[in-house]
């Protein structure tokens, strides 16, 4: 009986972490909390595992690590989702506490996030390399020590001038059509992060980086 007590302690102090596995993998898509940045394209990444979440049967919804959870199963692996809820400059505090937490090294970390070079239906897949610009994987970097995690970018369209501010471009709302060309595109996305969870970088990236989802 004392370890039945033993095992409800843990429970309900919230260090039961193995009942059921914990997360080996962090899966984390990008983006700003609040309802005003819903569907722009820097939210992308957030809006990734809204759709990966849906198609595991799991909600991303409890608060912690700075950051809005969800634990999943994918083909027997254990996986935090995660949505950073400390704006996109500070993302990499989420995801350096929640790596900390359950002693996850960076390669088990899947970055999903938004990317201005790309056309709306097009993905890349990186298994490391520098931020490109972007605040969001700069944080990480910073705040994981390294820039050995793999990352999918989410094409978001280049912006409409040259001399338009790149910050109200990332912050300005997709249009239904391009929310309708991501519906079809995040299931690929999803396959990409299916396969670097198996450890099939080549794969992953045979499978998105030559998509064109219109």
């Amino acid at each position: 009986m004392a370890n039945i007590f033993e095992l409800f302690r843990k429970i309900e102090t919230g260090s039961g972490r193995a009942v059921g596995g914990a997360p080996a993998w962090l899966i984390v898509g990008l983006g700003n909390p609040g309802t005003e940045y819903t569907v722009t394209r820097h939210n992308a990444g957030f809006l990734f595992i809204d759709h990966m979440a849906a198609a595991l049967g799991v909600s991303v919804t409890r608060a912690r690590f700075k950051a809005l959870v969800g634990e999943a199963t994918v083909d027997g692996t254990r996986v935090l989702l995660m949505k950073p809820q400390t704006y996109m400059n500070l993302s990499g505090e989420a995801v350096r506490e929640a790596a900390a937490f359950y002693h996850i090294e960076p390669d088990h970390v899947i970055v999903v996030c938004d990317d201005v070079t790309l056309d709306v239906g097009r993905l890349r897949v990186r298994g490391k390399g520098s931020d490109g610009g972007h605040n969001g994987i700069k944080s990480l970097v910073k705040e994981l020590g390294t820039d050995g995690f793999a990352r999918v970018r989410v094409g978001v369209g280049k912006k409409p001038h040259p001399d338009f501010d790149l910050a109200d471009w990332v912050l300005s709302a997709f249009t239904r059509a391009e929310q309708e060309t991501l519906d079809k595109l995040f299931p690929t996305a999803r396959r990409g992060v299916e396969l670097l969870l198996a450890g099939d970088l080549a794969a992953a990236m045979q499978t998105c980086n030559g998509v064109i989802v219109c």
